[in-house]
């Protein structure tokens, strides 16, 4: 499969996903993404804020150490308390969207794991008792998987930073950083559903890279919607849910009558 036919089918599946969630009743996983927006906003809202707080303290106490002979003191505090709240944030959001797709798939791996198992199921008819070891497994390595590609995209980004100063190329590595990312996040979709094939993550890898345009596909929405300024984070939890069940049908698509290739 060529990688635009393999990219169109990764996005297309986004709505073949999205109904066999509705069909099966697999949309109440959708409670778990708005729990973790809950979570995030609260506690990592909270954490910028006593960040920036303690921060503000420590420059008053060096102001007011220091003699202003120009400029009011208290109009100087009034600023960097200002200033300091509003760049905090900044860094905050800035910092999530990069880093808080990883993060998404990290903490929502037990969730994924169940989904995809659950989908999987309906899709084959197979069973799979429950293991509590394997699942800790199964959840661990979402988490592995979550780490590893994060640190592969940290790189990509700083080599393609560097070469954006090339002339002409900066104009195309945006790009090509967006579908780095898209395929890194299908990446970890996908992978759910190949762990329970019994393959290690090497094979795994190996499997990704035969099917770059179907991986590119499925994480393509989900990075496009960390994109979305301020309520990018939320909004591709929500997908991640919709991506999980894209994957396994289509890796189960993919080794319908033959072998997984790997």
């Amino acid at each position: 499969m060529s990688i635009i036919k393999g990219l169109g089918k990764g996005v297309g599946s986004y709505s073949r996903a999205f109904n066999y969630m509705l069909k099966n009743n697999l949309t109440w996983f959708f409670i778990f993404p708005l729990l973790l927006n809950v979570l995030l906003f609260v506690v990592g809202y909270q954490w910028i804020i006593d960040i920036s707080d303690s921060v503000k303290v420590n420059v008053d106490s060096y102001i007011s150490t220091v003699e202003y002979n120009f400029i009011n003191s208290e109009w100087l505090r009034t600023s960097v308390a200002v200033i300091l709240q509003v760049l905090f944030r900044v860094m905050y959001f800035l910092l999530f969207m990069f880093f808080g797709g990883y993060v998404i798939i990290a903490i929502m791996s037990p969730v994924f794991s169940i989904l995809s198992e659950r989908t999987e199921k309906l899709i084959t008819g197979k069973q799979y008792p429950f293991d509590m070891k394997q699942f800790m497994k199964d959840v661990l390595r979402g988490v592995f998987i979550a780490i590893r590609n994060s640190i592969f995209q940290l790189i990509a980004a700083v080599l393609l930073f560097f070469a954006s100063f090339i002339p002409l190329v900066g104009f195309v590595t945006p790009f090509i950083m967006f579908f780095i990312s898209a395929y890194f996040y299908g990446f970890s979709f996908l992978d759910y559903a190949i762990e329970r094939k019994k393959l290690g993550v090497k094979d795994s890898v190996v499997y990704m890279r035969n099917n770059k345009g179907l991986v590119t596909g499925n994480g393509l929405i989900f990075a496009l919607l960390l994109l979305v300024p301020v309520c990018g984070v939320f909004l591709s939890a929500f997908a991640a849910i919709v991506s999980v069940v894209a994957g396994t049908i289509l890796v189960e698509d993919s080794i319908k009558g033959k072998a997984i290739v790997a």
